[in-house]
């Protein structure tokens, strides 16, 4: 009798490993990984750094365009030391208008750190509409320093 079978009925042990299901697997789950693996870059928790930066050089005979964002979400206008309150519609309006007699000069956001981000963006989108190119943002140093 041929076979893995001997005589007396005993099976021959078989000294070989069937690999045909574990390629099954595999190529499942190198299609699944191949799926998802672009899916997990858009979603990525960011934890951002704490440094402290040089502060930027002020020119001697140009004081900055300072938009403030309290906590309550209202904003200021600041020029040189006087500050205003402006509606965010007002924004666009006054910085053009400044920029047009001054278009050298720098435009800086100061935000609360309790403001909702979205507000930031919203100011950032009008300034970009009132023709700002390049707007800074203000910050405080960190508290352990």
């Amino acid at each position: 009798m041929q076979g893995p079978f001997k005589r007396g009925g005993q099976r021959k042990p078989m000294g070989e490993i069937n690999v045909v299901p574990f390629i099954d697997v595999m190529l499942v789950l190198l299609v699944i990984f191949m799926i998802t693996a672009p899916m997990l870059n858009q979603g990525v928790d960011v934890e951002l750094p704490q440094v402290s930066s040089e502060p930027i050089e002020s020119q001697e005979n140009n004081d900055p365009i300072i938009i403030s964002i309290d906590r309550e979400g209202q904003y200021y206008l600041s020029l040189g030391e006087d500050s205003t309150q402006v509606s965010a519609e007002d924004i666009t309006r006054r910085v053009s208008a400044i920029l047009e007699q001054r278009p050298d000069a720098p435009v800086m956001v100061r935000g609360d750190q309790n403001v909702a981000y979205g507000e930031v963006v919203v100011l950032m989108s009008n300034l970009q509409r009132s023709g700002v190119a390049n707007v800074g943002l203000i910050s405080e140093p960190p508290q352990n320093e």
